[in-house]
Parts: C-alpha cells; sequence; structure tokens
C-alpha cells in the first residue's frame, strides 16, 4: 500500500511469514471446501502481477468436480494423483500463446506491439512462458495471503493435460497447482535453503 506521502509501508512479521518462511507446499488436503468467493479472490491478487509491457498471458483453469478431477488425474504422473483427489480445488495454470492480440487495450500508448509479437514466434513464445510463470508465483502467494495452502505440481503430461482441457484454444498448460487447507500430515520435513553468501553478489 502507498500512503500519501508516496511511501511503501511494509508487512508485519506475521504477514511475511505467512507468505514466506512459514508457508509450505501441501501434499494432503482437509475436506474443508473452498468457495468460489475465495477463488475469485485469488485471481483478483494475481492479475495486479507485474508483466513485461503489461502483456499478462497467464490463465486459469480451476478444477473441482469429481467428473473434472477424473479428467485430470489422467495425465498427472502416478506420485501426484493422491494429493490431487485430496484438494477441493485444483488449479490448472496456462500461458495464452496468444496473448498479444491484447495488446491494444492492455497497452494502449503502444498499440504496436500487437505487430512486432505477431511477426515473432520465439519473442512471443518467450515473453509469454516468462511472464506466465511470475504470474504462477504471485498465484501462488495470493493463495497464501489468502489463507488456503498450495501443492504447485510440475508432474504432468501437457500434452494430454492440453488435448483434455483447452482442446480448440491457444492455452498450453504450465503448471498445476493444488488448493484447499492441510490436512493430515499434510507436508514432509523443510528442506535446506542456499545461504545467501552462496546466491547473491553485490556491486
Amino acid at each position: 500500500m502507498v500512503n500519501s506521502n508516496s511511501t511503501i509501508e511494509c508487512l508485519d512479521d506475521a504477514a511475511r511469514d505467512l507468505l514466506f518462511a512459514g508457508a509450505r507446499t501441501v501434499n494432503n488436503f482437509a475436506s474443508t471446501p473452498v468457495s468460489d468467493d475465495q477463488l475469485a479472490q485469488i485471481w483478483e491478487m494475481t492479475r495486479w502481477a507485474p508483466t513485461a509491457a503489461n502483456s499478462q498471458p497467464m490463465r486459469v483453469q480451476f478444477v473441482r468436480t469429481d467428473e473434472g478431477r477424473r479428467r485430470l488425474l489422467e495425465h498427472l504422473d502416478e506420485g501426484n494423483r493422491a494429493k490431487t483427489t485430496s484438494a477441493p480445488v485444483t488449479a490448472i495454470l496456462a500461458v495464452h500463446s496468444e496473448f498479444h492480440e491484447h495488446f491494444p487495450r492492455l497497452l494502449p500508448i503502444r498499440p504496436q506491439m500487437r505487430e512486432i509479437f505477431a511477426d515473432n514466434d520465439a519473442l512471443r513464445e518467450r515473453t509469454g512462458n516468462f511472464n506466465a510463470a511470475l504470474q504462477a508465483g504471485y498465484f501462488i502467494l495470493a493463495l497464501r495471503a489468502a489463507g488456503l495452502a498450495a501443492g504447485p505440481m510440475a508432474g504432468f503430461d501437457p500434452a494430454g493435460m492440453d488435448t483434455e482441457f483447452f482442446s480448440g484454444t491457444t492455452w498450453r498448460s504450465i503448471l498445476v497447482v493444488n488448493i484447499g487447507h492441510p490436512g493430515e500430515n499434510p507436508w514432509f520435513e523443510r528442506l535446506p535453503r542456499l545461504d545467501p553468501a552462496e546466491t547473491v553478489h553485490w556491486a
């Protein structure tokens, strides 16, 4: 939040812990339902993620019915099926490969960006993939901020998933995220993180 003096307020320690150090990937979910209002709130937070040229290439397919889950499970790696069965909602995050079509509305100061991206497949793919991944990170933070747990997974068959859920569209799946509240024994032991001395340089 920016106050009247144009300075940005910071989160307190409890909020930081909720979003970062205290957050865990959940592998077993409780039966507590997740409402449509909660899912709408998650997207409302996610959509403010920064993206190059305001491109906003990520899309979301929420799966919550028994039939939808059955279709989803067929395309997950074996080790991801039980945890997904326990989750009240699963989100399939996708990149819209023709996101550039929205530039005249999303970047009205440079509507010519649509043609630039339309004529450059490599640029469009690179920009879409990177910025959709950036939005996916915000999506996980939004879940945590809404008091829900996330179980992101890359173990699935993208081609099968796309045929199952996105046939006839220009959406391509990039990540699957289980959503809900932690159940019994929901996570593994906390794994180590690299030390800042190994990962941060100063100039």
